[in-house]
């Protein structure tokens, strides 16, 4: 029976209302391929009464179908939200306050959460996360480690397509563009084994230099995971075990990458593969989001993974350096009180370090990359915690972090990356690209530099009673610190090359004479000592970067020393200098596990034959840079200027000799700066030239 008020349509409108839908187009088909087939974009053929699609049974995937769920729980949801919401003041069981949806995709509204430390928040929710559609099931907090595995060395996205894998009846490997030896990768258990093998050169070698990680805590963790009984221990988490092997395909010598930088003119396809699925993963997890120790610890080992070039646009940014940095606010590691009151000794020192590395880092890339510093120096209060000689638990050899503690490392770099973060603030502001440096400003950082040398280079630099047998650590540290305060010479040097200083600017704008400047001698002895500098330190890093080569530790460094070497070639090349060679040798050495220091060598090169066949290009240095002599070796303050401020004591400036370094060969000979430079230009001409 017709409900009241009800008009039900005439046979005549049935009719038009049938003739109308003949005139409109058929109706969109529902797509239900499968998650591979719909990221690789082919189409997806099931046999009815078969569980798996045609190409996910040839594949030995997973036939799965999160997107079309995801799509139709959209759909579902977007129904719901336009439904009228229940008058009643009783909640209804589908009502957003009571949904279940809702009270899991909101797990930091509980008020409970504000009472828990900030250090013991959790590290996210176990809800699945979808990051690559069609790719891989959702990878999540809990998920076991072997599935991680199976993302990370999964095939390549760009493998042959289907009509390529019959090839004379052999079926062709998916895994073929990593080289020959890649077709192991379908093997679950070799899948395991490379793992460890990576997970073992990162600690040998990233470790040595980002002790930000247990090694045994990590080592039985893995071994649990991936073992036949995994027990019901909580997994590691996805994205830190990503970039741990992520990092140990840039240094290993597996037969594996070998083949696989052998079919790419050096590189390894793989390892750029794992760089950015390790990244996806991340953004996938929410690690920039949720502050957490993992988080921290997954955004400062990300951060220097990847390209170290600025004008890369899928690399270096500083984006997981600043997300790492802002976790350490969140959670207040920069409060002494609160980093006192972690009770966990591993997890306190974890934090604590990460901190000071945070903090450093971010000073250092502000200024090599002209950005604002994330931090200021009131920001934090906390203080180095190390003050006795490291001694082991196990009674072994101190860990590289209490060792680096101990020797003075974490101080120095903190001292001069406080410099680093003012220079930054000062260098780089559009008034000093406007106007120019100030005198003041630039006497000021000259005379921290030199203060910083009297005090912290002869404990952390290369010394003359170098010794050959030292430790790794120890030996890559001093060379590392060495190159840090040479190259801060370089970069105030080019600064004032581009923008020049600003009493001289005024002057040149105005027309007035030259002579009417004020001190005007003074400001130019001055810039000319700073050209010295700069140019000393340029030497003594191509010196430093010959030890290095010699030695191929630039093939196993991550990325410490890359931007002190590009500094220094940029400037002997451009100032047509013969030791540019050396730096160039060591950025194609570089380039084994950082492709842009390739790209930065060719740069380079290019430079340093224009300078030969037209001259020196220089801006505001054009004119003092031919009053620089050929090794300068001593700089001193400049004297103060009538109606000036006094000079700084000469017991805290004084004259600066440079340190003594190792002969070229890496034998360990100990010469005077002179001579072993003069002895390397008379090498250099007797040798083919790298131009």
């Amino acid at each position: 029976m017709a409900q009241p008020g009800l008009v039900l349509p005439t046979p005549s409108m049935q009719s038009q209302i049938h003739e109308l839908a003949k005139t409109l187009p058929p109706p969109r088909r529902q797509n239900t391929a499968c998650d591979n087939c719909r990221s690789r974009k082919v189409k997806c053929h099931r046999i009815p009464g078969q569980e798996k699609c045609q190409h996910c049974q040839s594949k030995n995937y997973a036939c799965t179908h999160f997107v079309q769920q995801a799509t139709s729980e959209r759909k579902r949801n977007s129904t719901t939200a336009r439904k009228p919401r229940n008058p009643s003041s009783v909640a209804s069981p589908l009502s957003p306050s009571t949904s279940i949806g809702s009270s899991v995709l909101s797990p930091i509204s509980d008020n409970g959460i504000h009472n828990i430390p900030p250090y013991l928040m959790p590290s996210g929710t176990s809800l699945p996360l979808v990051f690559k559609y069609g790719f891989y099931p959702p990878i999540t907090l809990e998920t076991p480690t072997r599935d991680v595995l199976t993302y990370l060395f999964a095939p390549p996205e760009d493998a042959p397509s289907d009509s390529n894998i019959l090839n004379s009846g052999r079926t062709k490997s998916p895994y073929d563009l990593w080289g020959d030896q890649a077709v192991k990768l379908e093997d679950d258990v070799f899948k395991s084994e490379l793992a460890f093998d990576l997970m073992e050169i990162y600690f040998q070698i990233v470790h040595s230099r980002l002790p930000l990680l247990n090694p045994t805590q990590f080592r039985n963790r893995l071994r649990t995971s991936l073992s036949s009984n995994p027990g019901s221990d909580k997994p590691l988490h996805p994205a830190l075990v990503a970039t741990v092997l992520a990092w140990g395909t840039k240094f290993s010598e597996h037969p594996l990458l070998i083949a696989d930088r052998r079919a790419h003119n050096g590189q390894s396809l793989m390892s750029k593969a794992l760089i950015n699925r390790t990244r996806d993963l991340a953004e996938a997890l929410k690690v920039h989001r949720i502050a957490n120790q993992d988080h921290v610890v997954i955004g400062l080992l990300v951060e220097t993974l990847q390209s170290q070039n600025p004008d890369d646009p899928s690399a270096f940014h500083g984006f997981w350096l600043t997300a790492a940095t802002r976790h350490l606010l969140d959670l207040q590691i920069n409060h002494k009180s609160v980093a006192a009151r972690i009770p966990d000794t591993e997890t306190r020192g974890t934090l604590i370090f990460a901190w000071w590395m945070a903090c450093i880092c971010d000073a250092y890339s502000s200024l090599y990359y002209r950005h604002k510093p994330v931090l200021d120096d009131d920001d934090y209060d906390i203080d180095f915690y190390t003050v006795d000689p490291p001694v082991s638990q196990d009674g072994g050899k101190p860990s590289p972090r209490e060792q680096l503690e101990f020797l003075g490392y974490y101080r120095a770099a903190h001292s001069l990356a406080r410099t680093a973060r003012q220079m930054s603030r000062q260098l780089w502001r559009p008034i000093t690209d406007a106007d120019g440096i100030p005198f003041e400003t630039l006497r000021t950082f000259a005379s921290a530099l030199r203060i910083w040398r009297e005090k912290y280079l002869a404990h952390v630099g290369v010394p003359k009673n170098y010794n050959a047998g030292w430790d790794f650590v120890t030996t890559v540290s001093c060379f590392a610190s060495d190159a840090q305060y040479h190259v801060m010479w370089i970069v105030l040097f080019n600064a004032l090359d581009e923008f020049g200083v600003k009493e001289l600017n005024e002057n040149d704008r105005s027309g007035t004479p030259p002579e009417n400047v004020q001190n005007r001698s003074y400001i130019e002895d001055s810039m000319r000592r700073v050209g010295e500098e700069a140019l000393n330190g340029a030497l003594r890093i191509a010196a430093l970067t010959s030890v290095l080569t010699a030695n191929e530790y630039l093939k196993l460094d991550p990325a410490v020393v890359e931007f002190h070497i590009i500094a220094a070639g940029h400037l002997l090349a451009r100032l047509g200098r013969q030791e540019v060679s050396t730096c160039i040798v060591g950025l194609e050495q570089y380039s084994h596990s950082y492709e842009e220091a390739g790209d930065h060598a060719q740069d380079i090169r290019k430079t340093y034959e224009q300078v030969r066949s037209s001259g020196i290009d220089l801006n505001h240095m054009a004119a003092l840079i031919k009053q620089i002599a050929a090794f300068p070796t001593t700089t001193t303050e400049p004297e103060n200027p009538p109606g000036g401020r006094e000079p700084m004591s000469p017991s805290v400036l004084g004259s600066f000799q440079m340190n003594g370094m190792l002969n070229m060969d890496g034998a360990g000979i100990l010469m005077d700066v002179d001579e072993e430079t003069t002895a390397f230009v008379a090498q250099s001409k007797n040798e083919t030239s790298y131009m």
